[in-house]
């Protein structure tokens, strides 16, 4: 799986200066990739925003060819920095939800939910609670087991450190850098912060309308 930015260009606030020009960029699977200071770029790889100029492609094909629908519904994993969870529902729930509308063969599986769960870091002594009485840090926890949960390859996670501590913070990328290594996962997460952009695999910024890429650790795919 590949996810590639193609000649990208955009203009800054509907004027004739450059925000991005022709730049290109390429996610390879199961690597974990950290946007500094450049949310805009994120908006471009979900499909929720059509730059200028240029393309971005799933697998070599344009994702306006694949539909935006269907790329958003089957290809990709949104996060926020909120969670965008289900208030009123427990963190199992939740994961039986997102379950309950793709065809995974886990769908209807308490036990599953559970598991992912535990895997991520979420405390048992919070599963019968509704997340709404969660701290952020757990909320965020849930919401990558649920992106876990579907069978979507990319999880792209806005700013998701934003409201954390500097430890939970940390904690919350430590569980990222699993999802891409561990399940295979391509994480890409934008974030203010160097220091914690620091922690993925590739640290990407953004210098004179390009982006500067800097490979911090082995990819796990390649390894």
């Amino acid at each position: 799986m590949t996810l590639t930015v193609q000649k990208l260009t955009q203009y800054a606030d509907h004027s004739k200066k450059y925000l991005y020009k022709n730049v290109s960029l390429k996610f390879d699977n199961a690597g974990f990739y950290a946007v500094v200071g450049q949310r805009e770029l994120m908006l471009f790889l979900a499909g929720l925003k059509s730059p200028t100029s240029g393309t971005v492609n799933f697998n070599g094909k344009n994702i306006q060819k694949i539909g935006l629908n269907k790329y958003r519904n089957e290809k990709i994993s949104l996060l926020f920095s909120d969670g965008n969870l289900i208030d009123y529902m427990t963190p199992v729930e939740n994961i039986m939800s997102a379950l309950s509308i793709t065809n995974s063969k886990h769908a209807g599986s308490k036990r599953y939910a559970m598991d992912l769960l535990s895997q991520v870091g979420v405390e048992n002594s919070f599963l019968k609670r509704v997340v709404s009485d969660l701290s952020l840090e757990q909320r965020q926890l849930i919401a990558l087991a649920r992106a876990l949960a579907v069978d979507a390859p990319i999880i792209l996670a806005d700013n998701p450190t934003e409201k954390l501590d500097t430890a939970a913070a940390k904690r919350l990328l430590t569980a990222f850098a699993a999802a891409a290594h561990e399940w295979k996962k391509t994480v890409i997460i934008s974030t203010d912060s160097e220091e914690l952009a620091s922690r993925a695999d590739v640290r990407i910024k953004f210098q004179d309308h390009h982006f500067v890429t800097e490979k911090l650790s082995s990819l796990q795919s390649t390894k």
